[in-house]
């Protein structure tokens, strides 16, 4: 009982909560942006079957972090550089899965390597090199604020841009192309913007779990519904609720944010599934009573 009472004490603790609050405001504040971010991004991941290159980006913007940190500059600056550098080489492949899968196994290895190697050799607080990996609420500065707002009204900018000729080239690419959609530079683009929203992602969940705020959301999401306005607003209002979320609880333990955010976006998936099926079977029943009958 009192080892069941300290792991539950180390996972949730709100002694003092409300004076801590004024700790992660600005972690509160990126993490809105984030979200907003990966919830929409997240959508044409699904959609051009991404994950993958996601998993391999993060490793680059690991990597970029990790010799940023070792070298005593912007960390987010580094990782944005090691994010673009992995995205411009995946979409430089196009839409070719097969040659794009294979580069990011070449990648992704490349990436976690020299990103530990960075991290060996930097001498600073082991806070920051177990950050990177799996994120941390209270390292989000003014300064890196300001870099992750920017950033990301770039991605928004960007998306809102490329927004219908990409959904069209993402639903039917075939079609698209032969209708002069320019669909091997919008994939290009696309990827460049993606390492942009990881890279992002980054800075709060870590490298190792960026899937649960750009990948999850959309997957819940798209359980639920297809409307191409609804899936968009569902994933958005799912990534935030997880990071927020995330955030708000991780503050009353000992544990990085982490776990915390990944479990809402996993509970928020499978209940968007366990609903879909509901729904489903419901609607097998009205068909099956009229036969019946």
């Amino acid at each position: 009982m009192m080892l069941a009472g300290g792991i539950w004490h180390r996972i949730f603790d709100f002694t003092d909560y409300g004076a801590l609050l004024a700790l992660v405001r600005n972690s509160l504040v990126a993490g809105a942006a984030l979200g907003l971010v990966g919830g929409l991004a997240g959508v044409f991941v699904l959609m051009r079957d991404l994950p993958f290159a996601v998993h391999g980006i993060s490793e680059l913007s690991f990597a970029g972090a990790s010799a940023a940190l070792l070298a005593g500059v912007n960390v987010v600056a580094g990782s944005i550089a090691g994010s673009l550098l992995a995205a411009g080489a995946i979409g430089a492949l196009g839409t070719r899965a097969r040659d794009r899968n294979s580069v990011i196994g070449i990648i992704m290895p490349f990436g976690l390597g020299l990103g530990v190697l960075c991290l060996a050799l930097y001498r600073g607080r082991a806070a920051d090199k177990f950050g990177l990996l799996t994120g941390q609420i209270v390292a989000v500065d003014t300064p890196r604020t300001a870099w992750l707002l920017g950033t990301s009204g770039v991605v928004l900018v960007a998306l809102a841009f490329l927004w219908r000729p990409l959904a069209f080239a993402s639903t039917d690419p075939d079609v698209a192309e032969a209708r002069g959609v320019p669909v091997r530079g919008l994939s290009f683009a696309f990827m460049l913007v993606l390492g942009l929203a990881v890279a992002l992602s980054v800075q709060v969940v870590g490298a190792l779990l960026v899937l649960s705020l750009v990948v999850t959301p959309a997957a819940a999401a798209a359980r639920v519904t297809a409307s191409p306005v609804l899936l968009p607003v569902l994933s958005v209002l799912f990534a935030v609720a997880s990071i927020e979320g995330g955030i708000l609880l991780a503050l009353g333990g000992s544990l990085p944010i982490s776990p915390y955010v990944t479990t809402i976006s996993f509970t928020l998936y499978a209940t968007c599934r366990a609903a879909a099926r509901f729904r489903g079977r419901r609607r097998g029943t009205r068909h099956a009573v009229p036969g019946a009958a």
